[in-house]
């Protein structure tokens, strides 16, 4: 199976200034037509290390991704350091220029003199025309690897990888194989718990099983390989049900499923509404039920109640006001060493008051804290 490494060009990426989205689309672009992608690497706007990043990458690898550096200006450098990686010079394409020309003309400009630079290619590249913006990608083919310069601007980025990138990379490889993963989610349960039950399954080889922590939740990756898609669905399946049938209802979803969204669907098929009140979570608990799909009539944020009592108290009240059949309460306090955390419910059948403390980062415990509470209405 083919295999693949994406370097994302550009200073400002590095300083934190912007946040990165071309990488995780190429990602998934690649597992879809079932190349392996092995490293991901970002490099500032400078030669001579962008240059030593592909040559780095040139011995071990089918296919190689670069993103940015392809504008009109000094510090836009992948076209040298491309010529350099590969030890050719770069070389002015008139066509390229006209195409160029051609862009601006569209938004009834006219193009500068270092618009120029857009023109330029490393000897021997193949060009690849951007319909969509005025910087021309272009692709340097090597004995064992393809080297694939692509704008920065995500929009661009996106329409070459699909409309020009792709076709290429399937009749280069002669693909055949598809990637696909399925992602299963749980709640109220650690790594460690998950770990014991399905440990065996994540030594497969193909398909892989992986866990990743979240805070107040794991997510379980579960990745095939195979020659179709229904072939690589249908392996994904068969280690599914057994996920499943191990785990029990600790999964709440899978894929883009939501845990605020799984519990308002347990509160729809069982005909209530929900009003919560949360106190020293930053009205994360409301934020996220509104945004579902569901029987929520609101919430009410409140600073701390001194003790379990007040709480229910004030639950109590809320629930006459709002007419809501269960409300919840929620409250943080932070602590030196531990944040406590006190949950309260009042249901139609019932009270109930669940105290827990969290020791893991501070910054994390909001949302930790939101995790339980989504995590005890879905099973109530």
């Amino acid at each position: 199976m083919p295999s693949a490494e994406i370097i994302t060009i550009g200073t400002e990426i590095l300083l934190g200034e912007i946040v990165d989205t071309n990488t995780r689309y190429l990602s998934r672009k690649l597992r879809e037509q079932g190349i392996d992608l092995f490293r991901q690497t970002t490099v500032g706007d400078n030669i001579e290390r962008i240059a030593q990043a592909i040559q780095n990458s040139l011995p071990n690898t089918d296919v190689i991704i670069t993103t940015g550096g392809l504008g009109p200006t000094i510090d836009d450098p992948t076209r040298q350091a491309v010529a350099l990686a590969i030890g050719v010079q770069t070389e002015f394409r008139e066509e390229l220029w006209e195409q160029v020309k051609e862009r601006y003309r569209r938004f009834g400009r006219v193009p500068t003199e270092n618009n120029k630079r857009q023109a330029y290619v490393p000897q021997g590249a193949i060009a690849v025309e951007n319909p969509v913006g005025t910087a021309p990608a272009f692709i340097v083919e090597t004995k064992n690897c393809s080297v694939i310069a692509l704008p920065g601007v995500p929009r661009e980025m996106e329409h070459l990888m699909e409309h020009q990138v792709i076709p290429y990379l399937s009749q280069r490889l002669d693909l055949k194989s598809v990637i696909k993963s399925r992602l299963i989610h749980t709640s109220g349960v650690g790594e460690s718990q998950i770990d014991d039950r399905i440990g065996d399954l994540e030594l497969l080889d193909n398909p892989t099983v992986g866990l990743a922590a979240h805070s107040g939740r794991v997510d379980i990756r579960i990745t095939a390989k195979a020659e179709s898609e229904d072939e690589a669905l249908g392996m994904i399946e068969e280690i599914e049900k057994q996920v499943v049938e191990r785990l029990g209802d600790w999964i709440f979803g899978a894929d883009e499923d939501t845990l605020e969204q799984a519990a308002l669907s347990h509160f729809k098929s069982k005909g209530w509404t929900l009003a919560v009140v949360e106190a020293g979570l930053d009205g994360e608990l409301i934020h996220r039920l509104a945004s579902a799909s569901g029987p929520f009539s609101g919430g009410q944020l409140l600073t701390k109640p001194n003790n379990s009592d007040n709480l229910v108290e004030i639950l109590k009240t809320y629930r006459k006001s709002s007419s809501a059949d269960v409300v919840l309460g929620v409250t943080l306090h932070y602590g030196e060493e531990r944040q406590r955390i006190l949950l309260a419910v009042i249901t139609p059948s019932g009270d109930r008051q669940v105290p827990l403390s969290y020791g893991g980062p501070r910054g994390y415990a909001s949302t930790w804290a939101v995790n339980q509470s989504l995590d005890l209405l879905r099973k109530l």
